[in-house]
């Protein structure tokens, strides 16, 4: 029998998700969508829509745009915003007073009228129907703008509207503290709990046009723009140098949001712009040149950059993904060929560079001050910057995977009168400046523009600076890549088979002769490498991740993705300086990421797709 005017599915729980869902939806496009699909008898793709909601977690919300509880659309915005004031309500009594901030990145979706501005617009009504000042950047910007927004303005929290390099289908929605920080927790579960208590749209939160003519509503762009340009300046060591260098760079920003403002921040540090690569030049939503707008994925989103590079003479390609919080770089080798730097590659040059150009401001208060100096790196990432720190006499510390912690690490070191100078991550993420919290990849790119200039005047190549990094600190080779897995068993049997190695509760200790000297498992608490057998990083039983170390200088760690269907691995050689036999380093990787897969993943191999090393 058809109630409300749609048929039954013949699932009683499908059939109530779906009239609430009509009740509450004020969008044509999406609401029609789902009468459709009733009306077809189309169960399937109901269940797609309608079969769980979306989790909010640490990273927010990332999913695909369209109708329904799982996707990205104008309800389940403003449900998530609703939930999300409420919560900021219980926790600042200043609120009305302060307010938020929201940015948003170039995507949408016409089929579902659904894009990033629209939803930013929305998430603005939600704050201005409860009487809560909102700074609506006007226009487009990178992620890093809006942590940088909420420190700069004292502000109680940001949003940010985007799905960063992820597909063109997907949209997603980020949340920073007013730290400046991505929120960790318990503020995930918090705002989570707010969702569900706030499913029903409050009257105002559709109206976008009233919003838009409220008192309370004010666009920080320009403030924002001046005042970060500004900031990211103090970290220009070379501007002399700067303004001669010749060397020619080229940028893609990738078709999102990076171009312009990468070209201000070169402009700040008087380098000479870089060549922008046309086709991809400005914000197109359909991502036209790319398979993925990921410039983690190297060559095939970069060749349009090589043939422009190739063109003019540049040996230099910078990319930025599509939200501009992320840096690739490529150099052009003496063979001709274009070597894309990995993650921990450039991780371990602008940590150098961090370092190099701290101590040259610093002059004869280097020894003196260096104790309350702090690198951070993630724990999946490469231990270079341990290993400088050690010889170099600042401190390092590595945080679980994510710039969530990193960030709110940091925070916490500058909030103890230290200095932060640099943290990374392999997944090529950057923070170069303490301004932003976050990965920021247009101050990186400008930092890493100027120390290309800087080798260029002495005719080093990125390469071979990095080879000087190694062979004074220690080579470190890594190893990384996944296995996709769309199977939630598979992925927990093989972990617990990890956890049960020899008998309940028992770890390998050895991997087809690789002796492994210690274990952590950050799901569930255990590290056989401290005294009481506990981790001292956070632990979270929500996501799987084991490090093993070995006796020869490797470790490796495995872990599930919090955002798409993968079991990650990450690996490492660790050498001692002097140790320069870098083909013998490399074999014996590849013989423990051999002897890994065949040991940890091959009883469940056949439900996992392989991915090629980087």
């Amino acid at each position: 029998m058809a109630e409300n005017g749609v048929e039954s599915t013949g699932d009683v729980t499908l059939d109530n998700a779906v009239k609430q869902w009509l009740e509450f939806d004020k969008n044509s496009k999406t609401a029609a969508s789902v009468r459709e699909m009733v009306k077809a008898g189309n169960v399937a793709e109901l269940r797609k829509c309608f079969g769980a909601r979306m989790e909010f977690g640490t990273a927010g919300l990332r999913a695909a745009m369209g109708p329904g509880v799982s996707r990205m659309n104008d309800l389940t915005i403003i449900q998530t915003t609703q939930g999300f004031c409420c919560y900021l309500e219980q926790c600042f009594e200043d609120l009305k007073k302060r307010g938020v901030v929201i940015g948003f990145d170039a995507r949408q979706h016409v089929p579902s009228g659904a894009s990033s501005k629209r939803f930013a617009s929305l998430a603005a009504a939600v704050f201005i129907s409860r009487g809560i000042p909102v700074h609506l950047f006007s226009v487009f910007t990178p992620t890093p703008y809006v942590p940088f927004t909420v420190s700069h303005l004292g502000l109680c929290a940001g949003i940010m509207v985007t799905a960063s390099h992820n597909p063109k289908q997907d949209n997603g929605y980020k949340v920073y503290w007013e730290n400046g920080a991505q929120i960790i927790p318990p503020h995930d579960k918090g705002i989570a709990a707010a969702i569900e208590e706030n499913l029903e749209p409050w009257a105002e939160s559709w109206d976008t046009d009233a919003a838009s003519q409220s008192a309370l509503l004010t666009d920080p762009y320009q403030d924002t723009h001046r005042e970060y340009i500004q900031a990211i300046q103090q970290h220009c060591c070379y501007r002399e140098l700067n303004r001669s260098s010749e060397v020619k760079m080229v940028h893609t920003s990738v078709h999102g949001v990076g171009h312009v403002f990468v070209q201000a921040a070169f402009k700040a540090f008087d380098l000479r712009p870089p060549y922008a690569v046309e086709e991809q030049k400005d914000p197109d939503p359909e991502f036209p040149t790319v398979e993925y707008p990921n410039p983690e994925e190297g060559a095939g989103v970069l060749n349009l950059s090589f043939a422009l590079a190739d063109k003019e003479g540049a040996t230099v390609v910078l990319a930025n993904d599509p939200d501009a919080d992320r840096l690739a770089i490529a150099e052009k080798q003496l063979s001709g060929q274009w070597k894309v730097l990995s993650g921990n590659e450039l991780g371990a040059l602008l940590g150098w560079w961090t370092f190099k150009c701290w101590k040259e401001k610093q002059g004869q208060k280097v020894s003196s001050m260096v104790k309350e100096v702090y690198m951070l790196a993630s724990t999946v990432s490469s231990k270079i910057l341990r290993a400088i720190a050690l010889k170099e006499g600042f401190h390092f510390q590595e945080t679980l995977t994510g710039f969530k912690w990193m960030g709110n690490r940091a925070r916490q070191l500058l909030d103890q009168g230290k200095t932060v100078l640099f943290a990374f991550e392999e997944a090529i993420g950057y923070m170069c400046s303490p301004v932003v919290l976050d990965k920021d990849g247009v101050s990186a790119a400008a930092i890493a523009g100027e120390m290309i200039s800087y080798l260029s005047s002495k005719n080093i190549s990125l390469s071979q600076q990095l080879k000087a990094i190694y062979e004074e600190y220690g080579y470190h080779i890594t190893k990384n890549s996944y296995f996709i897995c769309h199977d939630q068993d598979t992925i927990k049997q093989l972990f617990e088979r990890l956890r049960n190695y020899h008998g309940e509760n028992t770890y390998p200790t050895d991997c087809q002769g690789f002796a492994i000297t210690t274990v952590r498992d950050l799901t569930t608490g255990h590290d056989s490498g401290q005294p009481d057998r506990k981790a001292i990083l956070p632990t979270s039983k929500s996501s799987q991740m084991i490090t093993f170390t070995f006796a020869n200088g490797g470790v490796a760690t495995m872990r599930t993705s919090g955002t798409e269907p993968k079991i990650k691995y990450y690996t490492e050689l660790c050498a001692a300086p002097g140790n320069s036999d870098v083909a013998q380093l490399s074999s014996e990787l590849n013989r423990l990421v051999d002897a890994i897969i065949e040991s940890f993943f091959q009883p469940e191999k056949n439900h996992l797709i392989a991915r090629a090393e980087s």
